[in-house]
């Protein structure tokens, strides 16, 4: 198993089609076997899909992701654990528990974005989110 968190500054970053990092953690038996951190080369949310493939991600912590980067994801065969926030690691740990709150059905529909808007702001903060 390869998990993948968008990160920056060790935490999970709010908005999958704008993440300049993710952090790969590569799994064995069932815990951490090693754990890297690359680059994205500022591709949006439909290269970053293909990205994470070739990297042999098969499973994606997020903070937020719009429709089209969970189409990409699926069809990219990346499981999506989407509405996560706080430390990227510990996500990870709590993923491997069976223990990560997240939320696989949240869209952002119930407002309109504006620029200054950040993901993960809202009351609620069981969401995800694209920015246009």
């Amino acid at each position: 198993m390869k998990i993948a968190v968008t990160y920056e500054n060790g935490q999970v970053f709010q908005h999958f089609g704008h993440t300049a990092q993710f952090k790969l953690y590569r799994i064995a038996g069932g815990s951490v076997a090693d754990q890297v951190i690359v680059d994205t080369s500022g591709s949006g949310h439909g290269a970053l899909a293909g990205f994470l493939r070739e990297q042999g991600v098969d499973t994606l912590i997020c903070g937020g992701s719009g429709e089209g980067a969970r189409q990409a994801l699926k069809q990219a065969g990346i499981r999506l654990y989407g509405g996560v926030s706080g430390s990227a690691d510990q996500a990870v740990a709590d993923l491997l528990a069976g223990v990560l709150s997240f939320d696989p059905q949240a869209t952002c529909d119930h407002h309109q974005h504006s620029q200054e808007h950040q993901c993960g702001e809202h009351p609620c903060k069981t969401h995800t989110c694209e920015l246009h």
